[in-house]
């Protein structure tokens, strides 16, 4: 049972600040947030979960069954992540590659403490405890928000390429071979950056990302010693009752400092060919996985290839949504629909055997997804880009970016593509390659 309190309240960029210094006492922290982003499939400006009650956390064998028991046995507000690499649950995969950072496959948590904020109000809901253990709770983060800011001195980071261009742009080529010989029509190429000797403060670090990037689905996770810093533009799913929706991002172009020249830059993006048969590809595979679960005919596209603008980048974003079953798990959902086409390619299945055979670092929580399950089994998960991560226990910080590859590709632009996506890590982290 939980306990819940109302009250009115403002979420500023200072009470974030404030709240996740908070709950930095905690091992487990989730904060999503919006970040204000006008959205049509907004339910809340922002969550903070913290403080586990139960969890689960285990490798990619039997992970959805295992998180279809925990989901169903618990009927509460759960928190956590789904990394790549469970596409070896879903299909008859694997995954050697070099892996760094050393995240378990899949790790959710029941938060003892849950604070759900909207525009004017922020509902807490409390598991097991009195109503007073909320108020004392209040009074210390109220206590928090009135203390000024400590900023740190942030340290330059030793950054190393997993990829060097030259081998980038080999693999590109290589990968335009299996397009022309009929292997794949498209496929999300990656490369990782990182540093084996790294000491970054987590927080101090997304406040900087997220200032700077303001996305819709920007998340701070903590568990433990394994952090995520995720200023992620792209949702992967969500469920709202017996509606689902998905809005994969492909296309990309920077922003410009002259407002017209910006504007057009937007524009050409819009009128982009090649930009546009990516997403449109990706579409029609999002389509094709959302119709393996939803009730027949459903399935519609409600936005093609819009252009949204955020600080960073001008993107191309589609949404599709369908009506499942009301009866239907919420995880068999994911597991239908996973890993999410923007970050796989088409046919699926080809494009992620030839993605492990191309890439030279396992992708773990990058281009996985991190999100939440309501009581009722709603659910809403991003996409883990434009993120960074980070095992303090190895010291090991990460940061990946990839481009769609499609046979109008060329090898130098995709290049400059993933730079460009990097531009916002690579600027917190200290990093000038």
């Amino acid at each position: 049972m939980r306990t819940v309190k109302k009250y009115t309240f403002s979420l500023t960029e200072d009470a974030k600040s404030r709240f996740l210094h908070w709950a930095q006492q905690f091992e487990e922290v989730v904060w999503l947030d919006s970040n204000r982003y006008s959205q049509k499939h907004e339910t809340y400006q922002a969550i903070l979960a913290v403080d586990a009650f139960t969890a689960l956390k285990t490798d990619y064998h039997k992970a959805f069954d295992n998180l279809k028991e925990y989901q169903a046995t618990t009927a509460d507000w759960i928190f956590g992540y789904l990394t790549y690499d469970l596409k070896n649950d879903v299909e008859k995969l694997k995954s050697t590659n070099f892996d760094g950072l050393g995240f378990p496959d899949l790790y959710f948590f029941q938060p003892k403490k849950l604070f759900l904020f909207s525009e004017n109000n922020v509902e807490v809901h409390y598991l097991n405890m009195v109503a007073d253990e909320i108020e004392k709770d209040w009074e210390l983060i109220s206590e928090t928000l009135q203390q000024p800011d400590i900023s740190e001195v942030s340290k330059v980071l030793n950054i190393s390429i997993r990829t060097p261009k030259d081998s980038y742009i080999q693999k590109v080529e290589e990968v335009l071979e299996h397009i022309k010989r009929g292997d794949i029509y498209e496929v999300n190429i990656c490369q990782e950056f990182y540093s084996e000797v790294a000491e970054i403060n987590p927080l101090e670090k997304f406040l900087q990302l997220n200032k700077i990037s303001k996305p819709p689905f920007s998340v701070f996770l903590k568990l433990n010693t394994l952090f995520a810093l995720s200023a992620s533009p792209e949702r992967y799913l969500k469920r709202t009752g017996n509606t689902v929706i998905s809005q994969p991002i492909k296309g990309t172009a920077k922003r410009l400092d002259n407002k017209q020249k910006d504007l057009e830059m937007a524009q050409q993006l819009a009128k982009d060919p090649k930009e546009r048969s990516e997403n449109i590809m990706i579409t029609d595979l999002v389509r094709n996985d959302l119709s393996r679960i939803a009730e027949k005919g459903s399935v519609a596209i409600d936005e093609l290839c819009a252009i949204y603008t955020f600080e960073q980048v001008h993107q191309m974003i589609s949404t599709i949504s369908c009506t499942v079953p009301k009866d239907l798990s919420s995880v068999d959902i994911l597991r239908n629909t996973y890993p999410m086409g923007s970050m796989t390619g088409a046919p699926k299945i080809s494009a992620m055997q030839i993605i492990e055979n191309t890439e030279d670092a396992k992708r773990g929580l990058y281009s996985g997804a991190v999100g939440y399950f309501s009581p009722s089994g709603d659910f809403d998960f991003n996409v883990v880009i434009r993120s960074i991560l980070y095992n303090s226990s190895k010291k090991y910080v990460s940061f990946s970016v990839g481009s769609a590859i499609t046979i109008n590709s060329t090898p130098e632009k995709e290049y400059e593509e993933c730079l460009l996506k990097a531009k916002a890590m690579r600027e917190v982290l200290n990093v000038f390659l």
